[in-house]
């Protein structure tokens, strides 16, 4: 499943979550902690349940919910209308909502994500989880948390970890870049996605495609998006060339060819096919739109 674009949904904005597919996201995380004051969390709690439990909702997006630090317990009860060991009835009525996957703010520690998998399993589910690596010490910890079992994905957050540590945030990103490329070396040894930290002006749209395209050059596989304004650019710039998935079409191809001869390595227009040129094309059409293959 492709992640390229995840665009955040304040939760206590039943409207805006309705209209969230229509930008077009890989996934839509509607957001219990940061878009949603501390007054109101009940409220959005209520709001999430409302519309993940409305049949006529139905997005071919994959559907998060971006959990609180303080409450998550609570916030998986407010979402799913059930409480952890309660009646049958409350139980069941877990099923009418769809959650697909779960982010966890501020991880530190792989246990986090544990105790978070924990939390949905006691109420009957089984979502992704999306580790959002956002302090030092979670950069810090980035390899152990990307390796827990639970992990289907790391995301880098660059605001927060200034914030942490102190650091000037510039146009240029050098005070964030080591964290950036740790978080997305954590993620590819462990075999998780990487998503790639929010680009706070929403307006820029040429300063977002810039950094969309650094993003994807070092590694990424998908971008945060805080308006639906930025899931397009975002989506384009994850999502490869039409000449790059004709050229990783034509490697692993002939990669069969060679396989069946016995060969290791063997030529595609000209170029010498190795096992990291492979594993590139394999990369390629992993991100590829079905379409396009």
């Amino acid at each position: 499943m492709a992640r390229r674009s995840l665009l955040f949904s304040p939760g206590d904005s039943p409207d805006l979550m309705r209209k969230a597919p229509g930008a077009g996201a890989d996934v839509i995380c509607f957001d219990l902690e940061d878009a949603v004051a501390p007054a109101r969390k009940d409220e959005a709690r209520a709001a999430v349940r409302e519309v993940l439990s409305d049949p006529a909702f139905d997005p071919d997006a994959e559907v998060c919910v971006r959990l609180t630090v303080e409450s998550p317990a609570a916030d998986l009860d407010g979402v799913l209308g059930g409480d952890a060991g309660g009646e049958s009835g409350a139980e069941s009525e877990t099923d009418d909502v769809r959650l697909d996957a779960v982010m966890l703010p501020k991880v530190e520690a792989p246990g986090r994500v544990a105790d978070a998998a924990a939390l949905c399993a006691e109420r009957g589910r089984d979502p992704a989880v999306f580790a959002l690596v956002e302090t030092a010490a979670g950069v810090l910890s980035a390899q152990s948390i990307a390796a827990a079992d639970p992990t289907d994905a790391l995301a880098f957050g660059a605001e927060d970890l200034a914030a942490d540590v102190g650091a000037t945030r510039t146009d240029e990103g050098t005070e964030v870049l080591y964290a950036r490329e740790h978080v997305v070396l954590a993620a590819s040894a462990a075999d998780v996605d990487a998503l790639d930290t929010v680009y706070t002006d929403f307006s820029d749209d040429a300063g977002l495609r810039e950094d969309a395209a650094f993003a994807r050059r070092l590694g990424y596989d998908g971008k945060l998006a805080i308006h639906p304004a930025q899931v397009a650019p975002i989506t384009e710039a994850f999502t490869p060339d039409p000449a790059d998935v004709e050229w990783a079409e034509t490697v692993l191809d002939a990669r069969g060819e060679a396989e069946r001869e016995g060969r290791a390595v063997f030529e595609v227009d000209g170029e010498m096919i190795d096992a990291p040129l492979i594993a590139q094309a394999e990369r390629i059409l992993d991100r590829a739109p079905d379409g396009d293959r």
